[in-house]
């Protein structure tokens, strides 16, 4: 699986002008289920994002993980970021999971960030949404697991 986390003083997503979920303090999470994934990588992706220490201390050091802080998780779904640009000027998504095993990895993510005591908000698996954030830092980290 594949994450772009962003550290944020909080973040929001709209759907048809609707706000369906919002943050304050902690991490926007845009993921993606790649080609045969399953549901070992989105747990250890979730335990990876969770101990990440990338959240300041009192001496201003990264030295703090999201859940030492409390903080949120606002987690959409981002087939985007599985874009090959190798060839051509049009991305390619092939490494994308299909949108069915997508779909399920990115509910399983939601529900492993949750099991770990982290609370969540969501987007809409495959709509078109608006996602605000206010980046803290700006700290902006891709992994891949």
């Amino acid at each position: 699986m594949r994450a772009l986390i962003q550290r944020v003083t909080k973040a929001s997503v709209t759907v048809d002008g609707a706000m369906i979920g919002e943050i304050g303090a902690g991490l926007l999470i845009l993921v993606c289920a790649m080609e045969g994934d399953d549901a070992d990588k989105s747990a250890a992706l979730a335990a990876k994002i969770s101990k990440l220490r990338i959240f300041t201390d009192e001496a201003g050091k990264m030295n703090r993980s999201l859940v030492d802080t409390g903080g949120a998780a606002l987690i959409v779904s981002q087939f985007t970021l599985a874009a090959d640009t190798s060839r051509g000027n049009r991305p390619g998504f092939s490494q994308a999971a299909k949108p069915g095993a997508g779909r399920a990895l990115y509910e399983q993510f939601v529900q492993d960030i949750d099991a770990l005591g982290i609370p969540t908000a969501t987007g809409s698996f495959g709509a078109d949404m608006a996602v605000n954030l206010t980046n803290d830092g700006p700290v902006t980290i891709w992994l891949d697991v």
